[in-house]
């Protein structure tokens, strides 16, 4: 057996605390990860124990073949002890049995899972949503009286409304009908948070985003369980699962945050101090060390304390826990929140350990960055700006930009669709533009619908740009049935119930019946993009050719693979033009003729081609 003792701390980091720390019986409560697996690439795992004077127990480890104790941490508050594992690739299955004391401890090590993280591909589609106000499949999770937050309220636009994770999974064939190939979910994790005052509405923590157990799933939606039936279901259907994840803050009543394990587990301001929400200061050459501190470490919200990456007890939670949900749950991507106000060396590590457990999960942060070269900063680019990042992708927040000014402003020398061209034009400070995640609109942001004034012939030509253009197209709930709104006055707003979802609903747009002319209208064009963007070599995966906007609101551009061409062609302006097609001369070759593929593959002559205000079409070329 292997002892080592640990040291009763001294009364001066007792004061830290600020109190005399009485005398308790020890009493182990958790640990995290609450279980591991033998096999995994990195032999070495800390756990970190919680519980009463557990710091100042006799501990050791049973002996256990093919596992050792490199190290014991003792920190400033007592009701914490890590212990640094070694586990040998060749190890077996079974259960760690420690002592604290005259108490035993027993620590899981499983076999590793079968589940497959297959990552995201350039052809997918993925589509966005908001748990608890997509679908309520079990009403009997809506509330808990013992949960922080114990509403539920359907009619209070800032209270939970009761979606869940069963919601979710009971519509899995409406996503395959539509054709998307990814679901992303916003957080999924324990969110026992209690509602606060923003803006003089008390509201809930529906929207996931704090933290408060990192390794359960809230019960709200369904739990652990749930979850992990959702994402078996889910791939069964060849739909891929995307995690919302959060290193950069948790919530106020997460349970290291209620006692903290040392004072440096968090960024900590001799006064509250709120981030800037810019990053500039992360980038400029110029900046003073004060204006990039309140970025990467000044709070997102009071109720959401900053996480100190820069310690390495907090790293390693961290990154031990992004490793065990992928595992465990068997994700395909993380989309990782609020990258740019995390701590770059870490992120960079995060991003490193993951791709070395799993090499083909996707990685996209959200970096909502201006302007461009600073967004480009945050992912794997090709400037030289004093750091590197490694992430693969981001949240493509240009395109979405740059497609409301195209079609919201008049035609202009760099205005109109002169902003989308111009944003492609820099595509070369990426070193894959074409993993970037494009999207229209989101749940922080006012429907694209809303945006562009309602005119669908505007919304159809934003729907083609994001499913044929580079990068990898997101829709938001929703958008497929012409949901509408400005986050006026709040972002509940623009992220109301989908009509059907819940059992009480007078109308069900799940099913064609529900549905509107016009809503159908949509979905139907919806999916015919993304069935084009499946069977299309070109649109999926094809190199990108693009011409300068010309006669006043005139956009063009090609999508070629070694057996296809296909073209888009958008008219942006108010008047019916006939194009004159000669500056396409160098891609069309000898091609007299295309068919339109969102018109039945109607022939079309390529000498002229004519388009209606504000019409795009999509042409294979013969």
């Amino acid at each position: 057996m292997i002892n080592l003792r640990i040291r009763l701390f001294s009364l001066g980091a007792l004061l830290l605390f600020a109190s005399t720390i009485q005398a308790f019986a020890l009493k182990i409560e958790r640990a995290d990860p609450t279980f591991w697996w033998v096999g995994m690439k990195n032999p070495n795992l800390q756990i970190m124990f919680y519980g009463k004077n557990i710091g100042g127990s006799d501990f050791s480890m049973e002996k256990y073949r093919g596992v050792k104790v490199k190290s014991i941490s003792q920190v400033e508050n007592p009701n914490y002890f890590f212990v640094n594992l070694e586990i040998s690739a060749k190890t077996k299955p079974g259960n760690l049995k420690f002592h604290f004391d005259n108490q035993v401890f027993e620590y899981t090590l499983n076999a590793r899972t079968q589940n497959q993280t297959s990552g995201i591909d350039n052809k997918d589609f993925i589509y966005l949503l908001l748990p608890d106000r997509f679908s309520n499949g079990d009403p009997t999770n809506d509330k808990f009286a013992d949960m922080a937050d114990p509403d539920s309220d359907r009619n209070n636009p800032w209270l939970r409304h009761g979606g869940d994770l069963q919601g979710v999974s009971n519509h899995l064939d409406y996503f395959n009908d539509l054709g998307v190939t990814a679901l992303w979910l916003n957080p999924v994790i324990e969110n026992n948070q209690p509602q606060t005052n923003e803006g003089g509405n008390m509201r809930s923590a529906y929207h996931g985003y704090g933290f408060t157990d990192h390794y359960k799933v809230d019960r709200r939606l369904g739990g652990n369980e749930a979850y992990l039936e959702f994402i078996q279901a889910a791939h069964k259907k060849g739909l891929k699962v995307i995690q919302d994840a959060v290193y950069n803050h948790v919530g106020i009543n997460h349970y290291f945050i209620k006692d903290l394990p040392m004072k440096s587990w968090l960024n900590q301001w001799e006064t509250y101090t709120n981030t800037s929400y810019k990053e500039q200061p992360v980038l400029d050459p110029h900046a003073s060390e004060y204006d990039r501190l309140v970025t990467t470490d000044g709070w997102f919200m009071p109720f959401l304390p900053d996480l100190n990456q820069r310690n390495e007890y907090v790293a390693n939670y961290l990154i031990q826990h992004a490793i065990w949900t992928v595992e465990y749950f068997g994700i395909d991507s993380y989309r990782i929140d609020t990258y740019m106000y995390n701590d770059m060396d870490f992120m960079n590590r995060c991003n490193a350990a993951l791709v070395n457990e799993f090499p083909k999960i996707f990685l996209f942060g959200e970096s909502l960055a201006n302007p461009l070269p600073n967004q480009a900063a945050f992912v794997r680019n090709n400037m030289n700006i004093g750091f590197a990042c490694n992430l693969e992708s981001t949240v493509d927040h240009q395109f979405f930009n740059s497609v409301k000014s195209s079609l919201n402003e008049p035609y202009g020398w760099s205005d109109g669709v002169n902003k989308l061209y111009l944003t492609l034009v820099q595509d070369y400070l990426y070193q894959k533009p074409e993993r970037l995640v494009t999207y229209l609109d989101n749940h922080d942001e006012d429907r694209i619908f809303s945006v562009i004034g309602e005119d669908k012939r505007k919304f159809k030509t934003a729907l083609v740009w994001l499913m044929t253009q580079r990068g990898i197209p997101q829709i938001y709930y929703g958008t497929e049935i012409l949901m509408k709104n400005f986050k006026n006055p709040s972002d509940a707003e623009v992220r109301r119930d989908f009509p059907g979802g819940w059992a009480e609903d007078n109308v069900n747009k799940f099913n064609a019946e529900g549905r509107i002319a016009e809503e159908n209208e949509i979905f139907d064009f919806v999916k015919k993009l993304a069935e084009i963007r499946k069977t299309s070599s070109a649109v999926g995966e094809g190199k990108m050719i693009q011409f300068q906007p010309f006669n006043n609101g005139i956009y063009a551009y090609f999508r070629e693979s070694a057996s296809e061409i296909v073209m888009v062609i958008s008219n942006i302006s108010n008047e019916t033009k006939e194009v004159e097609t000669n500056r396409f001369a160098e891609i069309f070759k000898n091609s007299k003729t295309g068919s339109d593929l969102m018109n039945g593959n109607q022939l079309i002559e390529l000498n002229s081609i004519k388009l209606d205000a504000y019409e795009t079409k999509i042409i294979r070329i013969k």
